[in-house]
């Protein structure tokens, strides 16, 4: 019998989609103090505006902001801390390939809770231009008409 994996979504970076094509995802670990999964339990996670970088053959995850935690004491956490993001070295050399490449840059997709571990979606993505946002609304509009037509 097979179990399958239990994932659970904290937060979604719904901006990313609409300002980046995604070329790429990968499936990162994170470095976190316990104060801050305690925190990620209750949802208290915002990745708007995060990154992350390539530096000395790691990977590190800016601007997340992770809220301080309600019933923590002095040892709180710094809520927009830099963090460590855990990947295999061949997926690090791959992002940094992708990285030095001209417009392409890592952004957070989405933390998650996966079998207990707390997990972001990373994608290496290149910005998209005002046209290109237009004809991404004008699609998603048209389908949502296709959809209403149909159902009736």
């Amino acid at each position: 019998m097979e179990t399958k994996d239990q994932e659970k979504n904290i937060t979604v970076n719904r901006k990313a989609r609409h300002e980046y094509f995604i070329l790429q995802s990968f499936e990162a670990g994170i470095v976190l103090s316990g104060t801050e999964v305690k925190a990620l339990r209750q949802g208290k996670a915002n990745l708007v505006d995060s990154y992350a970088s390539v530096d000395k053959g790691e990977v590190w995850l800016h601007s997340a902001n992770i809220s301080v935690y309600e019933q923590g004491n002095i040892n709180n956490h710094e809520p927009t801390r830099l963090r460590k993001l855990l990947l295999n070295k061949s997926e690090i050399r791959k992002l940094i390939g992708k990285v030095k490449e001209k417009g392409l840059t890592l952004i957070p997709l989405r933390l998650y809770f996966k079998n207990g571990k707390v997990k972001v979606e990373l994608a290496v993505v290149k910005g998209k231009k005002v046209y290109d946002k237009r004809e991404s609304i004008a699609k998603r509009d048209f389908q949502r008409d296709q959809e209403r037509r149909f159902k009736n």
